[in-house]
C-alpha cells in the first residue's frame, strides 16, 4: 500500500550531501521537513509516494536537474529516492483561513483596548446609489465589523445625490471622536468627482489608504503611509504568511488601478523585489510574465494569463474576480480570476483560488487598518 505525504519547500537543494539533518545551517535546515510515523507534521499540495515508512523521516530536493526526485532521510534505514508524483499540482493560498486569523488577532486587541482605555474603533462607510454589488460590500464589511467588535455607522445616500451631500457627512464622520475609520464605497455614481470626494476624508482616517498624501507617501522610500491600500496589503500579507520570500525576486503586477496594481507594485518594491507593471499597452505581456518569480494580477479580465505566462514555480496572487456564465451553476455563472487556474496551478508553486484568496484578505485588511487607526488617535499601544 502506498503511503502519501506532501511537501511544501520545492526550492532546489544543490546536492543531496548537504542534506544533513544535524547542520546548523539556516538555508538547508529551512528546506527540510519533519514527519513522524504517526501523521504528517505539516500538509501540503505536493505529492510524495514510495518511501520507507521509519520514526523519523528528512528530506529536500536532491537534485536541480531533477526537482521531482526526493532523497528521504530515515533514521532506522539509509537515504532511499521517492518520485514525486505527476500529478502534483501547487500550494493553494488560503485566504480565507488566514482572514480568519486576521480577524482573531484583531478581536483580541480590540477586547484589549476597551479593557484598558474604555475605547472601541468605530468604521463609517456611506453608500451611493443602489448598486447590487456594493451594497452586499457593504453589509460584508458591516457583518466583519460585527464579528471583531468594531462599532461599525452607515449612511446610505441616492444615486441623484450631489457631491455636497457626500462630502457633508465626510465632514460629519471626520470631526466625530468614536469615528476612527472612514471608507466610501467605490465606484460612485457617473456624476461625481470621485477624486475630490476621496480626498475629503481625512488622512488619519482614511483606512482605505486612497488619499492621495497616503499613496505618495507610500511611493517614497523613508517614508510611512498612514494606511495601506487594504487589497495590496492582503496581497502582501499572504506572501508573509506562508513564508514565501520577496527580497531580489522578480515580480510583475498586471494591471495598474489606483486601487491594487500600483499601490501593489509600491510595496514589491519596499519589499526590495524587481518590480515590471504590465498593463494594457504593454507590448509582449505574456514574455514578460513568463520571467516573473511572483505574479500579481489585478485587470478585470477572466482567464487572460494562461498557463503559458507562467514560469515554472512562480507565486501567484489573483486579484480577479470575474462572473463568466455557467449553465450548470444555480446563479447561471460562477466566479473566476484572471488566471486561467486549472492551467496555472500546474506550473506554479503556489496560488490564490478565486474566490477564497485575497477577497477575504481586502476586508481582513480593513478592520485591521481601522484598528490601527484607533490605536494611533488614542495613543494605545
Amino acid at each position: 500500500m502506498t503511503t502519501v505525504y506532501r511537501v511544501y519547500d520545492k526550492t532546489l537543494i544543490p546536492h543531496p550531501k548537504s542534506l544533513n539533518p544535524n547542520s546548523n545551517s539556516r538555508a538547508i535546515i529551512a528546506r527540510l521537513l519533519h514527519f513522524t510515523s504517526s501523521r504528517v507534521v505539516q500538509k501540503f499540495p505536493t505529492t510524495i509516494s514510495h518511501f520507507h515508512r521509519s520514526n523519523t523521516l528528512k528530506f529536500g530536493i536532491s537534485n536541480p536537474k531533477f526537482p521531482r526526485t526526493i532523497i528521504t532521510y530515515c533514521s532506522s534505514a539509509s537515504p532511499s529516492a521517492v518520485q514525486v508524483t505527476e500529478e502534483a499540482s501547487a500550494t493553494i493560498i488560503d485566504g480565507k483561513r488566514v482572514a480568519k486569523d486576521i480577524r482573531e488577532e484583531v478581536a483580541v486587541e480590540i477586547s484589549r483596548m476597551k479593557d484598558k482605555i474604555g475605547i472601541v474603533p468605530g468604521l463609517a462607510v456611506i453608500l451611493v446609489g443602489d448598486r447590487k454589488d456594493s451594497a452586499t460590500y457593504v453589509r460584508n464589511k458591516k457583518k466583519a465589523c460585527d464579528s471583531v467588535g468594531i462599532n461599525s455607522y452607515e449612511v446610505r445616500l441616492a444615486e441623484d445625490s450631489t457631491e455636497e451631500e457626500v462630502v457633508n457627512h465626510i465632514s460629519k464622520f471626520n470631526d466625530d471622536p468614536s469615528v476612527h475609520g472612514i471608507l466610501v464605497q467605490l465606484p460612485l455614481p457617473r456624476h461625481m468627482d470621485e477624486e475630490k470626494i476621496l480626498d475629503a476624508v481625512c488622512i488619519e482616517k482614511d483606512v482605505d489608504g486612497f488619499h492621495p498624501e497616503n499613496m505618495g507617501r507610500l511611493a517614497m522610500r523613508g517614508r510611512e503611509p498612514s494606511f495601506v491600500p487594504c487589497t495590496p496589503k492582503g496581497c502582501i500579507e499572504l506572501l508573509h504568511r506562508y513564508d514565501i520570500p520577496i527580497k531580489g525576486k522578480r515580480a510583475v503586477v498586471i494591471g495598474r488601478s489606483n486601487i491594487v496594481g500600483t499601490p501593489a507594485a509600491f510595496l514589491l518594491q519596499r519589499e526590495d523585489a524587481t518590480v515590471t507593471v504590465v498593463h494594457s499597452r504593454t507590448e509582449n505581456a505574456e514574455e514578460i510574465t513568463r520571467e516573473a518569480d511572483i505574479i500579481i494580477s489585478a485587470v478585470g479580465q477572466p482567464n487572460m494569463v494562461r498557463g503559458s505566462w507562467v514560469k515554472p514555480g512562480a507565486v501567484i496572487i489573483d486579484v480577479g474576480i470575474n462572473p463568466v456564465e455557467d449553465p450548470e451553476c444555480a446563479r447561471g455563472y460562477r466566479l473566476v480570476g484572471d488566471i486561467c487556474y486549472e492551467e496555472a496551478r500546474k506550473v506554479a508553486s503556489a496560488i490564490t483560488p478565486v474566490p477564497g484568496g485575497v477577497g477575504p484578505m481586502t476586508i481582513a485588511m480593513l478592520l485591521s487598518n481601522t484598528l490601527i487607526s484607533a490605536k494611533r488617535i488614542h495613543n494605545f499601544s
